[in-house]
């Protein structure tokens, strides 16, 4: 009876040992078979990109740097993945390793990947077509690397649970209600701004309240440096809801001014004079034509309209040389450019005492 049990133990050791076995060499064949195939896929998908690169205009995203990126991702994944075929998994905090590590490798390719498509995108870029291209490089960076960032908290398993911590909180609807709100308005906001294109950078603008150059464009909010040398940080939101100026938006700009003769002066003599001044400033166009008239009869002086246009980019050295030139000129000619005058008169009549020492 002893010697049958015996028996029986030895036999159901035997089929254990088998069954282990058997399972450690399909673990490992799994394993192997798991990591041949990221390989070959790697191998494949980076040949395919280098070839593609040679012929594709997309240079900037489909490149050698690219390729090698998403190679290095795929076999890292593999590895990562050949292990727990092994059984070899380890949970931390009731997460397992292997998804927080794939989902860790999925966000800092991704960001790689968007970070160097910025950096080709904007070195390729001509030197006319830089501010668009700047924030178009930009849009494609923060809009993947937020895709890769919430791809990998799904793989990690914590889309779900960070779900319920916040919720749990209670701070769900605050969140949602003020912070969201307002970098979503400011996001979405930043996307029209590209597409209406009221400024770029390097322009001129008065927008907001504020006056300056336009120092960059951001997805959530533009920067101004206004003409006494102030950075001015504007969201985009309140940018796309206010009156933009552009000084620049057009290749000529008026510039105009008021000038005051007295009423003794000949008024054509005078306009004839400020328009050949205008004839000798190279910078002043001939076409639209500059306009010199009498536009009012003012208290103490005739006020003579000049409108000439100049290049936008030249606009205020040019508008600075006219005032210039123009009281330079009038006063060769003897044209007497009067102050403001004034005639009082009293209701009774005034008394002067002289004293004499």
């Amino acid at each position: 009876m002893g010697a049958a049990n015996n028996t029986s133990f030895w036999g159901q050791g035997i089929l254990e040992q088998k069954l282990f076995f058997e399972m450690t060499l399909g673990s490992v064949l799994k394993a192997a078979l798991i990591i041949v195939v990221g390989l070959l896929i790697a191998k494949a998908l980076k040949r395919y990109l280098l070839n593609l690169s040679r012929s594709t205009k997309y240079v900037w995203i489909i490149n050698e740097d690219t390729a090698s990126t998403l190679h290095n991702l795929i076999l890292l994944v593999s590895f990562i993945y050949s292990v727990r075929a092994l059984g070899l998994s380890f949970s931390l905090g009731g997460m397992d390793v292997s998804n927080v590590l794939t989902a860790f490798f999925v966000f800092y390719f991704s960001y790689l990947f968007a970070k160097k498509s910025k950096d080709y995108m904007i070195m390729r870029s001509s030197k006319q077509r830089l501010p668009e291209v700047q924030l178009k490089a930009k849009l494609f960076y923060y809009t993947l690397v937020t895709l890769a960032f919430f791809i990998a908290l799904n793989i990690a398993g914590l889309s779900g649970r960070l779900s319920t911590i916040i919720a749990a909180a209670g701070i769900t609807g605050i969140v949602l209600g003020f912070s969201a709100q307002t970098v979503v308005a400011n996001f979405i906001s930043g996307i029209f701004m590209y597409f209406d294109k009221p400024l770029k950078i390097g322009d001129p603008v008065e927008v907001a309240g504020y006056s300056g150059i336009v120092h960059d464009i951001r997805i959530l909010s533009t920067r101004i440096r206004t003409w006494d040398g102030l950075l001015v940080r504007i969201p985009n939101e309140k940018l796309f809801n206010s009156d933009i100026k552009n000084l620049q938006k057009y290749p000529a700009r008026r510039v105009d001014i008021v000038v005051g003769i007295a009423y003794k002066e000949d008024a054509q003599r005078a306009i004839d004079v400020i328009k050949k001044t205008l004839d000798e400033m190279p910078y002043v166009l001939a076409e639209p034509e500059p306009m010199v008239f009498v536009d009012n009869l003012g208290d103490s002086s005739v006020n003579i309209a000049v409108r000439a246009w100049a290049p936008s980019e030249r606009w205020f050295d040019v508008r600075w040389q006219i005032v210039q030139k123009i009281k330079e000129a009038l006063d060769r000619e003897g044209i007497e450019i009067p102050f403001p005058q004034r005639v009082n008169w009293f209701a009774e009549e005034l008394r002067v005492k002289v004293e004499k020492d």
